[in-house]
């Protein structure tokens, strides 16, 4: 059975409006069940470079949307009213990893009213790259 999360119209028309979807404060990570092949989806805070969204898991691999992006990349992303299709995977470069703690932070911390520095340290950056 196909869920209904999955068959939502897709985004198409290119990369040129994604800048206009930075500033939402949520996007909807979709992944399918490791054992039960239903959609999952969790709200999430993330950031955007260039065709690329990235997020911060709080509770690293122990997270069911990690684990289930690990065994099935294959996801959906919504943002706003705009769903793509879309590769998970956890960030292992270093340098990526810098980048996606820098950008979550720097969009988050200025208005968030407690301590981010811990999250921004620990929790495990995955990156979703869309597809067009």
């Amino acid at each position: 059975m196909i869920s209904r999360r999955f068959a939502r119209p897709r985004y198409t028309s290119g990369v040129s409006d994604l800048a206009s979807l930075a500033s939402e404060q949520f996007s909807y990570l979709t992944t399918r069940g490791r054992r039960t092949g239903s959609a999952h989806e969790i709200e999430i805070w993330f950031a955007l470079a260039d065709t690329t969204v990235y997020m911060l898991h709080g509770s690293g691999m122990s997270s069911d949307s990690v684990r289930n992006l690990l065994a099935e990349p294959r996801v959906t992303v919504r943002i706003a009213d705009r769903t793509f299709d879309a590769t998970a995977r956890v960030v292992s470069v270093p340098d990526e990893n810098q980048t996606a703690r820098r950008l979550l932070l720097r969009k988050y911390e200025p208005a968030y009213s407690g301590d981010l520095s811990n999250w921004g340290r620990t929790a495990l950056p995955v990156a979703v790259d869309l597809q067009f």
